[in-house]
């Protein structure tokens, strides 16, 4: 028989490869200024981030279950963690389609921007450990 909680597992890979090499594309652009290709792939990249993030939060929330104990706590600091990223990936990527509609050039914009992106990105990377420490620590899913 087919089980729904495996369907977040399977998804929860592309937000964290999505937004850190998209964070990583950000952070070689303000280096490299001339190239003009890179912000556009940050911005593309974050804007699927966002996307897979909604989607693994998702399938996280709706299709996984509750746990107790100590593996419960570490599910909740997960959640938590996965919620923090939910909002920051939102928030980066609403500033960036904001600065990126109306044409905005100036530095400073640019730079939290990247700010922004730095916090899902850490958010996101918090996320993937805690869920990792419950699958290799506490044999959820296997």
């Amino acid at each position: 028989m087919f089980s729904t909680g495996i369907i977040h597992p399977m998804v929860v890979h592309f937000p964290i490869a999505i937004i850190i090499v998209g964070f990583l594309a950000d952070l070689i652009s303000l280096i490299y200024k001339k190239d003009s290709a890179l912000p556009r792939m940050a911005f593309y990249l974050e804007v699927l981030g966002m996307l897979a993030v909604i989607t693994a939060f998702s399938t996280g929330y709706f299709l996984t279950t509750p746990m107790e104990g100590e593996a419960g706590t570490m599910r909740d600091k997960h959640e938590l963690f996965a919620t923090m990223t939910l909002i920051a990936i939102i928030v980066a990527t609403s500033y960036r389609g904001t600065i990126f509609y109306l044409k905005k050039e100036e530095a400073y914009h640019k730079y939290i921007a990247v700010s922004l992106f730095f916090i899902a990105f850490v958010f996101v990377s918090i996320t993937g450990y805690l869920g990792g420490s419950l699958v290799f620590d506490y044999l959820i899913g296997i």
